[in-house]
């Protein structure tokens, strides 16, 4: 045991030392909080002022382009020929021309620019264009906006589960969805991840013959073993230190930019309220209603979601990660290393890692449809089968598994890597110092039943 301890202190060790780890290990939280941090950063930075004039032969929308502190709208010379010089001269941002129909309403415009215009301008022209040309349609056929907008009503589904014994839990199908697939995704990257430094470990070692040096202390289970378990305790230590840097970095954000976020809250909550008609000059009772009744559902909805976050049991996900990681790893890391233990380069390892890795893509391909069907016969005899278990469960969990199904398919996943691990020392005792010879599948089954 003393041995295996060494392997382990001298692959943790020289793993985490290495530059490379350092740099990934800073480099992934920047990586992780930037998803959250970059947007909101971005939005609350002032933006330049964009002035674009307005050519509207119609006489219908010029009126209706209110803009903001970052846009102005401004009238154009009457002719598009004078409109489009002026577009350089008094150095606009873009020329907006809204052409006169022949017959009926508009619905086209040309934006001209020097630069190919924003995303943002073009969703705007077009929102106020758009809500312009449906309230003269409703005029033309005689409905009234706020009669439309009186029985607009919004429905919300709201789900809770009751468990054997009657109690009720409040629960969300996207807020599950959502955790089972980042924590599955997290596995399969990680297990191939850190499998693969396993495999390239072996590969390095035996190529360098510093394993002949070794084996003559150690038996190559033992070193075989010393080595998965190092490298899973570098993963380990990677994977909090990426939690907790990555928290700080959010958690820091937060405290230095609480009024901009308090700001772009406010703007995302007024932006997704708005109704289809804002501007109506008239607010009968009925439309007085509707907005009161759909104001007050997305604060209902936000704090069914809020009570959804806090009904998930966080320790049980939490330690559910953790098993099914060191559990996965360690049976795929165990065959990673039988792989590297059978050649003499990386590139010769194609052959023998696709049979590896296919149940670990199938778990991946397989995830939409499991999402949708969590308690189906497919999603339960993939989260029991251990080769799919560690991906598969960790998608399964956040909607409720039974704890007579987590049990068994823990088992089967202990088992599975005990039964793995020997097969993968059988092959790896000989492979080890297998030199020079090209290895196929019949030679890997014969060095399982090899006595020596």
């Amino acid at each position: 045991m003393s041995k295996i301890s060494l392997i382990i202190q001298r692959e943790y060790l020289t793993r985490v030392k290495k530059r490379s780890f350092i740099v990934l290990t800073f480099l992934g939280p920047l990586l992780m909080a930037s998803i959250w941090i970059i947007p909101i950063y971005l939005s609350s930075v002032s933006q330049e002022k964009k002035v674009i004039s307005v050519l509207d032969e119609t006489g219908v929308f010029f009126d209706k382009f209110s803009g903001d502190e970052n846009l102005q709208f401004v009238q154009a010379y009457p002719q598009l020929k004078v409109a489009k010089e002026n577009l350089k001269k008094l150095d606009y941002y873009a020329l907006l021309y809204i052409p006169k129909p022949d017959v009926h309403v508009p619905n086209t415009a040309i934006i001209y620019s020097k630069n190919q215009a924003s995303l943002d301008v073009k969703n705007y022209i077009e929102g106020v264009m758009k809500k312009q040309i449906e309230s003269q349609k409703l005029a033309l056929y005689g409905i009234d906006p706020e009669t439309l907008l009186a029985i607009k009503t919004n429905v919300f589904i709201s789900s809770i589960k009751v468990d054997d014994s009657g109690n009720e839990e409040k629960s969300s199908t996207e807020i599950s969805m959502a955790v089972g697939m980042f924590s599955s995704i997290l596995i399969y990257f990680f297990i191939f991840l850190f499998g693969a430094q396993v495999m390239r470990g072996v590969i390095e070692e035996k190529t360098s013959r510093i394993i002949e040096v070794v084996i003559s202390s150690v038996k190559p289970f033992q070193l075989m073993m010393g080595k998965i378990i190092g490298i899973a305790l570098v993963g380990f230590t990677q994977f909090m230190l990426w939690v907790i840097l990555t928290s700080t970095l959010i958690l820091g954000f937060q405290f230095v930019y609480q009024d901009e976020l308090k700001a772009f809250q406010k703007g995302q909550i007024m932006e997704s309220s708005q109704g289809l008609f804002p501007d109506s000059p008239i607010e009968t009772t009925s439309t007085a209603l509707t907005k009161t009744t759909n104001n007050q559902q997305p604060d209902h909805e936000i704090g069914f979601f809020i009570e959804a976050l806090l009904a998930i049991d966080y320790p049980v996900i939490l330690g559910a990660f953790l098993f099914y990681f060191l559990g996965g790893y360690l049976l795929y890391a165990a065959l990673f290393a039988a792989v590297g233990s059978a050649v003499d380069s990386e590139a010769d390892t194609h052959q023998f890692m696709m049979p590896i890795t296919i149940p670990l893509i199938l778990s991946i391909v397989m995830a939409q449809f499991i999402i949708t069907d969590p308690q189906g016969p497919v999603a339960f005899w993939m989260s029991i089968f251990p080769l799919t278990s560690p991906i598969i469960m960790m998608i399964r969990i956040p909607f409720g598994v039974p704890y007579w199904q987590l049990l068994t398919s823990g088992i089967l996943l202990i088992i599975g890597f005990i039964l793995t691990t020997w097969l993968a020392g059988r092959i790896y005792r000989t492979g080890i110092l297998m030199y020079g010879k090209k290895v196929n599948y019949k030679e890997l089954w014969k060095w399982l039943f090899y006595k020596g």
